[in-house]
């Protein structure tokens, strides 16, 4: 296999398409560092595990001898990406946007390697813009163009309102690329429509057209939306191990092997055995935990990895846990007694109350004392008594 080959097929690994294929082909047969960039909006403080199958394939070029540029969307940030959203998302404000890229830059470089790392911020050039730019930004594209998006077709369809600006996010994406003649963009699958208009834009100033790497959405932790800040069902990779461990070792045996290809650096073939031997019959928790140990040792270190193993038995097995549960999913706000009540643990939420006091109801292996509690939203095993159990997702 030559070094082109074995470039393509590092590259190709975990990809869902790459947009032209045969141009990528051609750009790395010229030899040079390729400008590879990635665009993340400041909207909340914490790089999670479903940001990090896109920067992983970052890390791949890097080690391949490319540029990276991560892009901070600071100006983006503050018009709202609308990708995958039914309704308008409120922008944030600029104090919110430059405090949340402090920590992006910080989170990142547990994955990249800051030597080979370009940092930049889209206000640099999106920010002195102005009106008249924005105006001829905007006259690039057609709003029956922009309701060729998905997501925008169907909140047309159904009714709901689109803001003009929403209409903007794509180009100002697109409008990145140019500014900084990318080579190559990456993004998730839902991403798509931008990362294309993104080409069409370098295409009309003259430039050579990026390719487009889309990456599979990591399911987060409720086992049905996307990992994501806002749907809270994501794992930060700054949060402890304990809280790191405890999470992955929450999602369902299915959901795990989406994990298993979108996170471990294990050859797939390897991943494929472990498939095969939980078909004949090993213990599906032992293969959660070794995917556990895996993450957790690559975002803190070994010995972080084995001290939240370690602490996982102690809250978890030693009390008993199964391995299977019900799966519920509730609205977040509820207090303890109807939730207990809701997720069929308890025949009332007086039964509720009594349990509780008798010191039977634990969340994650801690017992629940006050009666007035209302659990926070996330992801956790409740239990009732000795034998009843259920892990319950709130969002």
């Amino acid at each position: 296999m030559s070094e082109l080959e074995r470039a393509l097929a590092e590259i190709r690994r975990g990809t869902e398409e790459i947009l032209v294929e045969e141009e990528l082909v051609e750009k790395l047969k010229q030899g040079k560092p390729l400008k590879v960039k990635l665009g993340a909006d400041p909207t909340a403080p914490d790089i999670h595990l479903g940001h990090t199958v896109i920067l992983n394939k970052l890390r791949q070029f890097q080690e391949l001898g490319h540029e990276v540029i991560f892009l901070i969307g600071d100006f983006t940030g503050m018009v709202g990406d609308p990708s995958g959203k039914n309704s308008t998302r409120p922008p944030l404000t600029e104090d919110q946007v430059l405090a949340n890229a402090e920590t992006y830059k910080e989170q990142v470089f547990k994955i990249l390697d800051p030597a080979k790392t370009r940092i930049e911020f889209n206000s640099r050039w999106l920010g002195d813009m102005g009106a008249a730019g924005m105006l001829k930004l905007a006259s690039k594209q057609t709003v029956a163009r922009m309701l060729e998006r998905d997501d925008f077709k169907k909140r047309y369809a159904s009714g709901q309102s689109i803001a003009i600006h929403e209409f903007m996010y794509p180009l100002l994406q697109g409008w990145d690329s140019v500014a900084l003649e990318a080579d190559v963009e990456l993004g998730g699958t839902d991403q798509k429509f931008n990362l294309l208009m993104g080409r069409e834009l370098q295409k009309e100033e003259g430039q050579r057209p990026q390719t487009v790497i889309t990456m599979p959405l990591l399911v987060g932790l409720d086992g049905v939306k996307k990992m994501s800040k806002s749907a809270n069902n994501y794992i930060g990779v700054s949060e402890p191990a304990n809280e790191m461990f405890g999470k992955i070792m929450s999602i369902s045996d299915d959901l795990m092997w989406n994990y298993y290809e979108l996170l471990s650096f294990r050859p797939l073939e390897e991943i494929a055995g472990l498939k095969s031997e939980m078909a004949a019959g090993a213990n599906p928790r032992d293969i959660k935990i070794a995917l556990a140990k895996e993450i957790i040792a690559r975002f803190h270190d070994e010995a972080a990895a084995e001290a939240a193993h370690q602490d996982f038995i102690q809250r978890f097995q030693k009390n008993a846990i199964p391995d299977e549960m019900p799966e519920v999913s509730l609205q977040a706000g509820v207090g303890i007694a109807n939730l207990l009540k809701d997720a069929n643990l308890v025949g009332s939420t007086s039964d509720a109350m009594r349990m509780i006091r008798q010191g039977a109801v634990k969340i994650d292996g801690e017992k629940v004392e006050d009666t007035k509690l209302v659990p926070e939203t996330g992801t956790a095993v409740y239990q009732v008594g000795k034998r009843k159990f259920a892990r319950v997702t709130l969002a």
